[in-house]
């Protein structure tokens, strides 16, 4: 790539150029078999997915809300019901909630991680929390064990929003493993992305999956029977396909993100050691998957800006939490309630990182950054 080119967030060309032969025939052999919709491919995703995760089930269906949204109905969040949140996430966590009847409850994150903030979770249970719902944001997991411990000791359910975490790990146990049910999006920008939407619950319950495998066909288990209205929500053929091929070269690519990660480490290291900027922490209890790699900055605006004038396609996430948006105004939630995420906010920056990204386009993005802070 010539030195003038932009660097984006992510870089999918890369990417489908790496594995466009076996991309292509997937694809070819689902068009030749006509499997549109569920069929061998996504059964096969399933099951290997599953294994991945070192869970019992997973159930692909359309996209990650989908997924939430699933998970939640089958445990019986719905009408009357809250769930433990963080608002320092994608709209989809708390979205999914409100569509399946139940109430999002914001905690505050931890100030180094941007995690849930596990000391927070207690005093905001009521008699109507049904699920804590951590979010493995970034790459890597929540303060699980704590989770679990609190979520037993109250008799409440724990669904992972694993959206972000493909692969990570939390004292071993990967993402996804840890909860009753866990929901997975297969955006094409995650670490293991479709060509389309598509996303997946995993669970250890085979009771769950059996539920959740009707709901995501219109409450069918054979065609014409349906036990109870559910909904259009099916994995097709073709993003299976191209998914297992992906899935084979996950765990390569996240060790290439991980090497990325520790080069742009030791690249900003003047800036860390400086306190111009930080680093969102890396948990020791964890294995950081890195889907993104975030900084926080003063005048994140006026940076970012300067970035992309460089051509570095940098990134927010998330600029606006979900208490101060206007989908969630009827929480009554005011500002000033959640300080630490109301802080990161304003602070964070993504910046590209992908696994083909080179030494030179790291060494560009980290100078370009210098430049930016004088």
């Amino acid at each position: 790539m010539p030195e003038t080119d932009p660097i984006n967030l992510v870089d999918l060309k890369a990417q489908y150029l790496s594995i466009k032969d076996e991309v292509d025939a997937a694809i070819s052999r689902v068009i030749g078999n006509t499997a549109f919709i569920l069929g061998r491919e996504a059964a096969e995703f399933e099951r290997e997915f599953a294994a991945y995760c070192g869970v019992g089930h997973a159930v692909g269906c359309g996209n990650g809300t989908d997924a939430l949204e699933l998970a939640y109905e089958a445990l019986g969040i719905g009408p009357g019901s809250e769930i433990i949140t963080v608002a320092h996430t994608f709209i989809a966590t708390a979205e999914a909630a409100v569509r399946a009847g139940a109430k999002p409850v914001f905690v505050d994150v931890r100030d180094d991680t941007l995690l849930m903030d596990v000391s927070k979770v207690e005093a905001a249970i009521t008699d109507r929390t049904a699920a804590i719902v951590p979010v493995h944001l970034y790459g890597q997991c929540a303060d699980m064990d704590p989770i679990l411990d609190i979520a037993r000791r109250r008799g409440i359910r724990v669904v992972e929003d694993a959206a972000q975490a493909h692969g990570a790990e939390y004292k071993g146990r990967r993402a996804g493993s840890m909860g009753d049910a866990a929901a997975f999006s297969f955006y094409p920008g995650k670490n293991l992305g479709a060509y389309g939407d598509a996303g997946a619950v995993a669970t250890n319950d085979p009771a769950l999956d059996a539920r959740i495998r009707k709901a995501r066909d219109h409450g069918s288990a054979s065609k014409y029977d349906h036990e109870f209205a559910g909904r259009n929500s099916r994995l097709d053929g073709i993003q299976a396909a191209v998914l297992r091929v992906k899935l084979k070269r996950l765990d390569a690519w996240t060790e290439a993100r991980r090497a990325a990660a520790a080069r742009y480490d030791a690249l900003l290291k003047d800036l860390f050691e400086s306190g111009r900027i930080r680093r969102v922490a890396e948990s020791p209890d964890c294995r950081h998957v890195y889907h993104l790699y975030v900084i926080r900055v003063p005048d994140r605006d006026g940076v970012l800006e300067k970035l992309n004038a460089a051509g570095i396609r940098a990134g927010m996430h998330y600029p606006v939490p979900l208490h101060m948006q206007k989908a969630f105004a009827w929480l009554g939630v005011p500002k000033g309630s959640l300080p630490v995420t109301e802080k990161a906010a304003a602070e964070v920056l993504s910046l590209p990182l992908y696994p083909e990204l080179t030494e030179g386009q790291a060494r560009r993005v980290a100078e370009a950054l210098k430049v930016a802070l004088r």
